[in-house]
Parts: C-alpha cells; sequence; structure tokens
C-alpha cells in the first residue's frame, strides 16, 4: 500500500517533486570526496602557485560524475524500495514511488537517464586521461542499481557500507586525485584521504540504517544494522566518525591538522545522541548533522591541505 504523505502538508509538484525525490540532503556525499582528492592532488603537485598543474575542468568532471550518479542512485535506489514494499511507512525524505506521487517506470526512467548523463561526463573524462576509468564507471553504475535492484539487492544483504566506503570514499577521492594533475598521477596521500571520507559517508547510512532498522527487520531488510543490532550498530557510528579526524589530521600534518581535529569536536553532539539511544525521527536531526560533519571534514581538509603546500 502506497505511503500517503504526511497529514496537513502539500506534496511538491513538477521540478520540486523531483527535486525532492532527488534527495538533496545526501549530494554532500558526492561532493566531498571530490574536493578532498583535488585538494590532495594540489598539495601533491606542489606547484607554485598551489593551484598550477592542477586541470580543473577535469576536476569539475569529476564533480559532475559523482554528483549524477548520487542523483541517479537515490532514484534507482526509490524505485527498487518502492515496488517491494519496503518505503512503505518510512519516516524520512519524500520517496516518489512509495508515495503513489510518480509512477514507478517513470522513475525507473528517470534513473537512467541520470545514469546516462554520468556516463556521458565519465566518457569524456576517461577520453582525455585513461580508458580504464570506464571500467570503474561501469562498476560505479552496476554498483549503483543492484544496490536495492535486481532479484538479490546486496543492500539487503547488509554489504551496503562496503559499496559506499569503496565508491564514495577509495574511489571517488582517488579518482579525482589521479585525474586532477595535469599529468594524471596517483599517490599514497590520496589513498590516506580516501578512508575519512568513505569512513563518514559510511555513518551517513549508519544513521540512515539504524533509524530505520525495526522497519527493515520486519520486511526481510537485512541492513547491516539489522545484522548487527541496535547497540553495535551505534558503536558502529563512533567507529566511522572518530577515526575519520584523526586520520584527516594525520593526513595535514602539522599545525594544519590541529584545524582538523577541532573541526572534529562538532562529532560529540551527535555521538552522544546516538548513544544516548535515540531513535526514529530523533535520527533525522543526527543525519542532518553528520552531512553537516563531511562538510566541516571537507572544509578543515582542504584548508590544511591547501595552507601546507602555500607555506
Amino acid at each position: 500500500m502506497p505511503a500517503a504523505p504526511a497529514p496537513h502538508t502539500t506534496p511538491p509538484s513538477g521540478v520540486r517533486l523531483w527535486w525532492a525525490g532527488a534527495r538533496p540532503r545526501t549530494l554532500p556525499l558526492s561532493v566531498v570526496p571530490v574536493v578532498v582528492g583535488a585538494a590532495v592532488a594540489a598539495r601533491d603537485a606542489a606547484g607554485d602557485p598551489w593551484y598550477a598543474g592542477i586541470s580543473w575542468w577535469r576536476v569539475a568532471l569529476a564533480l559532475a560524475v559523482s554528483l549524477l550518479l548520487q542523483v541517479a542512485v537515490n532514484y534507482a535506489n526509490d524505485y527498487s524500495d518502492g515496488v517491494r514494499g519496503t518505503d512503505a511507512d518510512r519516516v524520512g525524505p519524500l520517496r516518489l514511488t512509495a508515495s503513489g506521487l510518480v509512477e514507478p517506470r517513470q522513475v525507473k526512467r528517470a534513473a537512467f537517464v541520470v545514469f546516462g548523463l554520468a556516463g556521458a561526463a565519465g566518457f569524456a573524462l576517461a577520453a582525455t586521461t585513461s580508458w580504464w576509468l570506464l571500467l570503474v564507471g561501469a562498476a560505479a553504475i552496476l554498483a549503483a542499481w543492484f544496490y536495492t535492484g535486481g532479484s538479490t539487492p546486496y543492500g539487503y544483504l547488509g554489504l551496503g557500507d562496503v559499496s559506499v566506503f569503496v565508491f564514495f570514499g577509495l574511489v571517488a577521492v582517488m579518482g579525482t586525485a589521479y585525474v586532477a594533475p595535469e599529468v594524471p598521477q596517483l599517490t599514497w596521500s590520496a589513498l590516506v584521504a580516501a578512508i575519512p571520507c568513505g569512513l563518514l559517508a559510511v555513518a551517513v547510512l549508519v544513521t540512515n540504517n539504524l533509524r530505520d532498522l525495526p522497519k527493515d527487520a520486519l520486511v526481510g531488510k537485512r541492513t547491516s544494522a539489522v545484522r548487527l543490532g541496535d547497540r553495535r550498530t551505534r558503536w558502529m557510528y563512533v567507529a566511522c566518525v572518530v577515526p575519520a579526524f584523526v586520520i584527516g589530521a594525520v593526513l595535514v600534518g602539522w599545525p594544519w591538522g590541529l584545524l582538523v581535529l577541532a573541526a572534529g569536536m562538532l562529532a560529540i553532539r551527535p555521538v552522544r545522541t546516538v548513544l544516548g539511544g535515540e531513535q526514529g525521527l530523533g535520527l533525522i536531526a543526527v543525519l542532518a548533522r553528520t552531512s553537516a560533519l563531511q562538510l566541516v571534514f571537507a572544509m578543515s581538509t582542504v584548508i590544511g591541505l591547501l595552507a601546507s603546500a602555500a607555506w
């Protein structure tokens, strides 16, 4: 049965409806790794000034690919979860399919259109750097679709956290750091930078899964939260957030790494809320604060990296 819109509210329509369905609050997931990857490349290139030697139009293309893939996977998840009925009676952002506001086939079509746009931007990026990036892009699209799509979606098996860490951490950061220099290259610092970005992206997913844990368990959606249980999932959140800022500080180095550690103090409130046992609607605020943590981490890390490169 389709989930009804919240009482006393008028659901959006037209462009606003599709924008809401794209879940704009999740977009930091795709922006942060690209920005951090570009900053790592700028520091490692050691240009004078710091922005010399960086192909900014390729960075822009990488950002376009990342954003388009994020929107596409949101539509794909909306469609797949909606037709399975696992998105019925959910708290959180508007679901296009489950709400009955958009026909499932239209949501599916939208997902594939945006996947196509991401693929076109990725093709342009590969054509100007390395063709093997097409394999990475194809893997990202397949991972995005089969997260909740297909007969056996791996997101229902508790493997979503691994996928998020790989694609929003390792692939996005290292991919950007590779294509950003005028002469593409990979460095160890790009790998180090990818780890905290991946951990913070997983923290967002963990919060979402913790919020939906009771209902996911009822419909047979065995996310990592369902498999681990409530208490261990809360500690998993802590294990993602705290090390991220420590690793970021090590990456930036002395003295600018202190800026990253100071930014990490903003994690105290959401960590205390999660460990305090907050559930359901109360975790929506934690979700927003965790997304904000990603942005704060990115800003402090980028400032630190570029400051160390300039001085």
